[in-house]
C-alpha cells in the first residue's frame, strides 16, 4: 500500500481479451485504436509524470504525449507543463541516442538502478535519479512534486510495483483480439503483494468505439483522486 508521501500510481495499458501486451513471437502489438488512444491522453492530462521502462522504449522508440486540443488546453489553464514529465526506468541507464524519445517535446528524467547521479545527467535527460527501492524513488519523486504518475509498462515495471502495492488503480483497455503466448501485462512468474491480490473496486466502465472496453479499478484502501 503506497504511503502517504508517495504519489498516486495509476497504470495505463492496452491488453487483448487474454490479457496479453504483445503476441507470441514477440515485439509490439499495437493494441488499441483511437478511443483507446483519447483515454490514454486523459490519463497522461491527468498525470504529473509518466514512469516507462527502458525495454518499452527500446522496442517503441519513443513515449506518448497528448495531442488533444483540450486536454492541452486544460493543462495550460492549470498551470501546467503541456506534456508529462517522462521518467526512463532502467538499471544501465543506456539508452540509444538515436530514440525518437530524445527528440520527443518534454521533460525527461532517468530512474536508474544503483545510481550515483553526478552533477550533470546523462545526455538526453534533465535530471538523473537512483532506484536503491521503490518506496525511496517514488517519495523522492513525490518531494519534486510529481503527486500523480502514470505507469505506461512494460511487464516488469508493472510486476515490480504490483510486488510491493505500489499500484493504486489500474487502467485497461481491452481490445478484440486474441494473442496468445507468453507476454501478459504482468509476467506468468510475477509476485503480487497480499495486500493487492483481492477487493480491488471498479471505479469506471466505458464501452469505446471498435469494441473496445475501458475498465478501471482502484485498490484496497487507496485514497486520492480517481478521475
Amino acid at each position: 500500500m503506497s504511503p502517504a508521501a508517495s504519489p498516486e500510481l495509476r497504470l495505463v495499458l492496452a491488453v487483448s481479451l487474454d490479457g496479453r501486451l504483445a503476441p507470441a513471437e514477440g515485439g509490439a502489438a499495437q493494441l488499441g485504436g483511437a478511443a483507446d488512444r483519447l483515454v490514454l491522453e486523459e490519463a497522461l492530462a491527468w498525470a504529473d509524470a509518466a514512469l516507462v521502462g527502458a525495454e518499452t522504449l527500446r522496442r517503441h522508440g519513443s513515449t506518448c504525449l497528448i495531442h488533444s486540443p483540450a486536454l492541452l488546453e486544460a493543462r495550460r489553464s492549470e498551470g501546467r507543463g503541456a506534456q508529462p514529465i517522462a521518467i526512463a526506468v532502467s538499471r544501465s541507464g543506456r539508452l540509444p541516442a538515436a530514440l525518437p524519445f530524445f527528440r520527443q517535446p518534454l521533460d525527461r528524467w532517468l530512474l536508474q538502478a544503483a545510481a550515483v547521479p553526478g552533477p550533470t545527467p546523462p545526455q538526453g535527460f534533465d535530471r538523473h535519479l537512483p532506484l536503491e527501492s521503490w518506496p525511496q524513488a517514488l517519495g523522492n519523486l513525490a518531494a519534486l512534486g510529481q503527486r500523480r504518475i502514470a505507469v505506461l509498462g512494460g511487464a516488469q515495471l508493472a510486476a515490480a510495483l504490483a510486488a510491493e502495492d505500489l499500484l493504486d488503480e489500474l487502467q485497461l483497455t481491452v481490445c478484440p483480439r486474441l494473442l496468445g503466448g507468453p507476454h501478459g501485462w504482468l509476467p506468468a512468474n510475477a509476485r503480487v503483494a497480499p495486500a493487492a491480490r483481492a477487493g480491488w473496486r471498479l471505479v469506471e466502465h466505458r464501452a469505446l468505439p471498435g469494441d473496445e472496453l475501458l475498465l478501471r479499478w482502484r485498490r484496497p484502501g487507496a485514497q486520492g483522486v480517481t478521475s
